[in-house]
């Protein structure tokens, strides 16, 4: 099918001018098939499945339909569950985030009714809740239905596989019988059909099936950061694994101007490539990446499309992708023609739930990381570049080298051990920094300038592990984790510090045990740090922290 563009879908301008900002450049197919559809009024069952756009589908047409300057609520969207409320009504404020005086609300069992209640009496035009709790505020009388002209049932099959069909059915009825009615399903059993046949008025199918997703061999991981450190992690990244070749993703035309500033601001070989760009500057690009001038491509994933190199090492993931089979058209860029091949994502907040979700379509495995300290990249620089001096050795006669470095060592007064590591030392150039025994698998980078400056200090105390407190300002933290569940002390360090926000530097000692280990604080930090570590976890294990009692 010919991919269509959302200026053709005769939008309003401002839910165009939102859709550009999200960096959406094409509709997917359901939202192409669905939304001229909905726009004229007419009823429709939208058979697909998660990861297809299906929100855009009807969350766009509905919003055109919606008159901000009326207060009264006008729409209604339905899903099986407050995770999935949530997610919906954060996309649909993003699609109507021109369309001032447009209030949309999530309402979901779990939350305080009485806050639900005031936000409605303020005036809401959509909302997106649980048929549980749109129940209730209808017993309530909080919810006024007479201005209704449209209603979604998002993921219709999973609501009957909950056991809401007759909320479904109660909710339907009370409403205006002049209304639209959307319903989205990835299966249509007889419960569903029963529903469309009583509950809609000649409804139109689109049916989309996402295709078998085959996901190539390629190393997948993923790193958890703030929004505030992407570009340092993913120079972190860029450094620690070095690829002659790489392509970056973004979702949108504006991230990819501004990554291509930043990475060029920084000395990286980058260059940019999305729609806007004219054909003549589109080949300029390309054939820069081709020939090995710029290792860096950073692209939308539609400027992508057509990009045919062989010698890509690496695929990052700057920004999630919206769509499932994005992420897997993304990664098949790299681990081409039998070469190993590596993917990386940057991860936000609750993009990582998403990921879960790519995860569980592409039935492949997305491997947790801890973001690279210094010591971190600088090994693996000097090991790559350890790993060509092996190569030089076994495929070169180096008589007549050897005969120089032995004259050098005997006229001065050092040895050839100090002579590699000085030329070691050369080759990594002015990034070197000193490389010690000590790791530390950061949680994420509040306190990594903290850290990086306590390692550059000369006079540094060694590892702050090992320090010892003690005295009436020091707290004492006692944890259930301990030495047998393969927790170091670095692990703990590191999650109190990026969990808490406290500069790494003041925790004090660590005591580790087989089974629980003790971990010293200020007092003062004491409650933020308790707090801050609940319902945390370390390595995938689940961790209680308290005070120690004290003697």
């Amino acid at each position: 099918m010919e991919a269509v563009k959302f200026e053709d879908l005769n939008l309003d301008a401002k839910i165009l001018r939102a859709v550009t900002d999200m960096g959406f450049e094409e509709a997917s197919p359901i939202q192409s098939q669905s939304i001229p559809l909905e726009i004229q009024g007419v009823d429709i069952i939208g058979q697909a499945q998660t990861g297809t756009g299906k929100t855009a589908a009807f969350g766009i047409p509905l919003l055109q339909k919606v008159d901000p300057k009326n207060k009264k609520l006008q729409a209604i969207i339905l899903c099986p569950t407050r995770e999935l409320a949530i997610q919906v009504s954060d996309e649909v404020r993003r699609l109507g985030k021109y369309m001032h005086g447009v209030k949309v609300l999530p309402i979901y069992g779990g939350q305080e009714i009485g806050r639900q209640i005031r936000s409605l009496k303020d005036g809401v035009q959509v909302i997106i809740g649980t048929p549980g709790r749109v129940m209730d505020h209808m017993r309530r009388k909080t919810l006024k239905l007479d201005h209704v002209h449209t209603v979604v049932l998002d993921e219709a099959d999973e609501m009957l596989n909950m056991g809401f069909l007759e909320d479904m059915e109660m909710i339907l009825s009370e409403l205006p019988e002049e209304r639209q009615t959307v319903m989205f399903s990835a299966t249509m059993p007889p419960a569903i059909a029963e529903i469309a046949k009583k509950f809609q008025k000649d409804p139109q199918i689109v049916k989309v099936v996402k295709k078998e997703l085959t996901v190539p061999k390629v190393t997948q991981y993923y790193y958890e950061v703030k929004p505030k450190n992407k570009i340092e992690v993913m120079c972190r990244l860029l450094d620690m694994y070095d690829p002659k070749l790489s392509i970056v993703f973004c979702n949108t035309k504006r991230q990819v101007d501004d990554l291509v500033q930043e990475l060029q601001n920084r000395g990286y070989f980058a260059e940019g490539l999305h729609g806007d760009l004219k054909q003549m500057q589109r080949d300029r690009v390309m054939n820069s990446f081709r020939n090995g001038r710029t290792d860096i491509l950073i692209a939308t994933d539609v400027a992508a499309r057509g990009i045919d190199v062989d010698d890509v090492e690496a695929v990052f993931n700057y920004d999630i992708p919206q769509d499932d089979e994005y992420y897997v058209h993304r990664i098949g860029r790299t681990g081409r023609a039998g070469r190993e091949g590596k993917a990386l994502s940057l991860v936000v907040g609750k993009e990582v739930y998403k990921l879960r979700e790519i995860q569980r379509y592409c039935k492949t495995k997305i491997l947790p990381q801890p973001i690279p300290s210094l010591n971190d990249v600088t090994s693996i620089k000097a090991e790559k570049i350890l790993d060509s001096v092996s190569e030089v050795i076994r495929d070169n006669d180096l008589d007549k080298i050897i005969n120089i470095v032995e004259k050098r060592v005997l006229e001065e007064d050092y040895t050839t051990l100090d002579l590699a590591a000085a030329l070691l030392k050369m080759s990594m150039g002015d990034e070197y920094e000193d490389i010690t025994e000590e790791k530390f698998p950061l949680r994420s980078l509040d306190d990594l300038d903290d850290y990086e400056r306590n390692n550059r200090n000369k006079n540094s105390r060694g590892p702050r592990n090992s320090r010892s407190g003690g005295g009436e300002n020091v707290a004492r933290l006692f944890i259930n984790i301990g030495k047998n569940q393969g927790i170091r002390p670095g692990d703990i360090l590191g999650a109190i510090a990026g969990e808490s926000g406290m500069p790494g530097s003041m925790v004090g000692s660590i005591d580790m045990f087989d089974k629980y280990t003790f971990v010293e604080v200020p007092r003062e930090q004491a409650d933020i740090v308790l707090k801050a570590m609940k319902d945390v976890k370390i390595k995938g294990k689940n961790v209680h922290m308290e005070k120690a009692n004290s003697k």
